[in-house]
């Protein structure tokens, strides 16, 4: 698990699942909306996708809100309400 970004607004971290020796790697990455209470697993296209659009933001020197309007993308993904233990 490697944090990747962290705002009031969101937290983005990627994760790399452990698989058998001879299968394809996996990965994805959550994203939490501290504001809405609300998280989404991502991996597969969605998450290459995720991450191209990162890039290509990267690049281009963003500030925190251009980071954050970017992962708003993603927040009506997310159906699952963020739970404490």
């Amino acid at each position: 698990m490697h944090m990747l970004y962290n705002s009031d607004s969101f937290t983005v971290v990627a994760m790399d699942i452990p698989v058998a020796a001879d299968a394809p790697a996996r990965g994805g990455f959550e994203i939490v909306d501290k504001l809405a209470r609300k998280d989404i697993f991502i991996e597969g296209e969605m998450a290459d996708s995720f991450k191209s659009g990162a890039i290509e933001l990267m690049a281009t020197q963003p500030s925190e809100e251009d980071i954050d309007d970017y992962i708003s993308r993603f927040t009506s993904l997310m159906p699952q309400p963020l739970v404490l233990h």
